[in-house]
């Protein structure tokens, strides 16, 4: 009875620690490809330089601005962001021995209408002006704002419930990855309800109206948040050495 007892005891233990090898390989191949400081640097510092480059050139090559020209503005910004954005996350893709490179991208053009249309009920549902002379700017704000909080989420996790709870309903990241798309997508929606307060205000500058100030106040966030995720992130990196292959 011993000998037996003894024979079912090892058997129970090998097996469970096959399943736990086999959790462990699961969970290794399932995870982002790994953010070294001298990408979270670059993925950063070149979205940021999208933005700026898109406003110069509307500037430049259109003579229009966010004040004078709105519509078009937003437009163009997000047209230009937009490769950056999908090419630059598409790299961090979660599971890449699975989910190839221009799968991710594909994901993230997808997610451009469907945070689009999330980023339009959220600025409606907290009392964004709703109107034929309203539609084209809060059309192009909302994809733009797709672009900040929505687009590097689909390109990293794709369809992953858990991931996009964690990040955006829990606010929990784990990893570098996750600070670098939980923070600038957390700030880009503070910044724009900060930049809506002054909409109601009897001041009468060309600035308060919708969605100007609203998007400054977005890409404001943005970029700050996108500044402190780049603390975290190189925290993270120097705490957890990564091990290149």
């Amino acid at each position: 009875m011993k000998a037996v007892e003894i024979d079912f005891k090892t058997s129970t233990q090998a097996i469970n620690l096959k399943k736990k090898k086999k959790h462990q390989n699961h969970v290794r191949n399932d995870a982002p490809s790994p953010v070294s400081a001298s990408h979270a640097i670059g993925s950063h510092l070149v979205c940021a330089l999208g933005l700026a480059l898109s406003f110069w050139a509307t500037h430049s090559f259109f003579s229009t601005n966010l004040i004078s020209d709105p519509v078009h503005t937003l437009l163009l910004t997000w047209v230009f962001e937009t490769p950056i954005v999908v090419l630059v996350y598409s790299r961090f893709r979660k599971n890449p021995k699975e989910c190839s490179y221009w799968r991710a991208v594909g994901r993230g053009l997808l997610g451009i209408p469907l945070g689009a249309l999330i980023n339009i009920f959220g600025a409606i549902a907290l009392g964004a002006p709703v109107g034929i002379q309203y539609l084209l700017g809060t059309i192009n704000w909302s994809l733009l704002m797709s672009l900040l909080t929505f687009v590097p989420a689909a390109c990293v996790f794709g369809s992953s419930w858990t991931d996009w709870q964690r990040v955006f309903a829990h606010t929990k990241p784990i990893g570098a990855i996750d600070y670098m798309i939980c923070l600038p997508a957390h700030g880009a929606i503070i910044g724009a309800w900060l930049g809506a307060w002054p909409m109601p205000l009897d001041w009468e500058r060309p600035w308060q109206e919708w969605p100007v100030c609203v998007s400054y106040g977005a890409m404001a966030g943005y970029l700050v948040a996108m500044v402190a995720s780049l603390g975290f992130t190189l925290v993270r990196v120097a705490r957890l050495p990564l091990k290149q292959d």
